[in-house]
């Protein structure tokens, strides 16, 4: 895909970006190559491939689901202030 200057004001003009006169003309030259690369990316035939979230076929060590940490609730919760149903209870902020 070619871009010409009056789609980069365009593109410009939605992204909130204010372009230089002098830079106009080598901007629209990358944008048209790196749209013309995204064409020729689009025409290859990916049905058969299945999608991945890294290129490596590699699986996460898990450490095992144990409780690590005492309980403290009930320390903890002896100096709040207010605690009901073991809940700490705070003043309403929204009227």
């Amino acid at each position: 895909m070619i871009l010409d200057p009056e789609q980069l004001y365009k593109i410009a003009n939605l992204a909130k970006l204010e372009i230089a006169e002098d830079t106009v003309q080598p901007l629209v030259e990358d944008l048209s190559r790196i749209l013309s690369m995204v064409e020729q990316l689009n025409g290859v035939e990916t049905e058969a491939v299945w999608p991945m979230a890294h290129p490596l076929n590699a699986t996460q060590r898990l450490r095992q689901d144990r409780v690590t940490e005492p309980d403290k609730r009930t320390e903890l919760q002896s100096i709040a202030p207010a605690v009901e149903d073991a809940l700490y209870l705070v003043p309403k902020v929204i009227e």
